[in-house]
């Protein structure tokens, strides 16, 4: 311990939390492995087992959405629109439905865009147009639409652009 009495009082505390985590984690990877959804969706870069996992529980059968837009919409990732008369503007992402699954996409997004993909190439074009984080927000709605083909199609991720995934350097572009 550290020797100041204030300090390791709280790190006792914290063991048997860490302790649980651990076992949690260890479930949590159990439950992955077992899965075949999982595993397919771990196929995609920038999705982990946790993600993977919680994109799952999300999502549930992925045959209850007719298409990917649907699954967009329930995940409240496409824009809102005001419409009057013959004028129609687009705002914000409506934000409707599940917000973890948005949190989800996003973080997943993140990590993907370190990848030579078509998702990292169509977050480059709206980035330099839109800011950084409304492209992230466009990549994670993409990667929505790729895990959707992924379990709708019941096939892992396959990176048009590459034979092998390499991390993303500007240079490739």
């Amino acid at each position: 311990m550290l020797g100041l009495e204030s300090v390791d009082c709280y790190l006792r505390l914290m063991e048997p939390f860490n302790r649980e985590i651990l076992l949690l984690s260890k479930e949590l990877r159990k439950l992955a492995r077992d899965d075949p959804d999982v595993q397919l969706l771990e196929s995609i870069p920038g999705v982990g087992y946790y993600i993977a996992l919680l994109i799952k529980a999300e999502i549930g059968d992925i045959r209850r959405f007719k298409s990917r837009h649907h699954l967009s919409s329930y995940a409240g990732m496409v824009p809102s629109s005001k419409s009057s008369g013959k004028v129609e503007r687009h705002g914000k992402i409506t934000r409707e439905g599940s917000r973890w699954l948005r949190w989800a996409m996003v973080e997943a997004a993140m990590v993907h865009i370190r990848y030579d993909t078509p998702v990292t190439r169509m977050y480059h074009r709206v980035a330099e147009r839109r800011g950084r984080k409304k492209a992230l927000v466009a990549a994670g709605r993409e990667l929505l639409t790729v895990v959707y083909s992924v379990l709708k199609n019941q096939r892992p991720y396959y990176n048009p652009l590459r034979s092998g995934i390499e991390l993303w350097s500007p240079w490739i572009c």
